[in-house]
């Protein structure tokens, strides 16, 4: 029993084969491949807007919420990464079902963003990558905080869709960022990613800024002269989607979000 015991105890702390075969489910997570210097190890992607060019060759297995089941199997991956938005639960669960070595991604937070680099990295066989990319991702974000910290923090409505009004919670990790720049999410007390919100809670926080995806979703708020956001002019379209792809890249996204942050009265 004794050796038993210490064969399994043995096996629980040898470390994990490094995969050789991945599978992207995410954009975000197609991006970290590469920030990884491991897109060499993609054999299959998640389509989602527009490819990076490096990944113009990887077959695709399907689009954005869209899983082509039968083409992964065709692939043999052995690890599939996922973010929970981009694959339905029911197909998350048939990939465990049918036994593939899935990861999922959720970081929440910019910290853990910063430990996903290493978590990937340390499973794809490169953690020396993995650790640097999380060492500059941290000590960029540091920088930001110092330069943009404010003692009154600006308050801001980050508008998610219009019709109906969507906004991103206190759980989201673009509540996360705008902290970094200085700025606190008007709607930070609501934990879940995007809930739907109405007008009167807006007029009721009146936030000093609105961010939103374009001018087309934003001019709904010219029917509300009496917002400070709308009476000082601060309706900004968001100026770079990236921070909506958690990946290296957006430390750069945030950094344009916190240089219009910085013009805000």
């Amino acid at each position: 029993m004794r050796r038993l015991l210490a064969c399994l105890l043995l096996l629980l702390a040898w470390p994990l084969a490094a995969a050789e075969r991945v599978v992207s489910l995410a954009p975000s997570l197609s991006e970290i491949m590469l920030e990884l210097d491991a897109g060499d190890l993609l054999v299959g992607l998640l389509d989602g807007g527009e490819r990076p060019a490096a990944l113009a060759h990887v077959p695709s297995v399907g689009r954005y919420g869209q899983l082509e089941m039968e083409t992964l199997l065709g692939l043999e991956p052995d690890l599939v990464l996922l973010a929970p938005g981009s694959v339905p639960p029911a197909q998350q669960e048939q990939l465990r079902r049918l036994g593939f070595n899935v990861q999922a991604v959720a970081p929440r937070s910019l910290a853990q963003l910063g430990e996903a680099f290493e978590q990937i990295g340390q499973r794809i066989g490169r953690p020396e990558q993995g650790r640097q990319l999380a060492a500059r991702f941290r000590q960029g974000l540091g920088e930001l905080r110092q330069r943009y910290r404010r003692e009154q923090p600006v308050t801001v409505l980050y508008q998610v869709w219009h019709k109906p009004l969507y906004t991103i919670g206190g759980g989201q990790i673009i509540s996360d960022a705008l902290e970094v720049c200085g700025a606190r999410n008007a709607f930070a007390e609501l934990r879940q990613p995007a809930p739907q919100i109405g007008v009167e809670a807006v007029l009721a926080r009146d936030p000093q800024v609105i961010l939103g995806g374009t001018r087309a979703e934003l001019d709904i708020w010219k029917a509300w002269p009496q917002l400070y956001a709308v009476r000082r002019g601060q309706v900004w379209e968001v100026p770079d989607k990236g921070l909506e792809r958690p990946s290296f890249q957006m430390l750069g996204a945030l950094e344009q979000l916190c240089r219009v942050l910085a013009k805000a009265r």
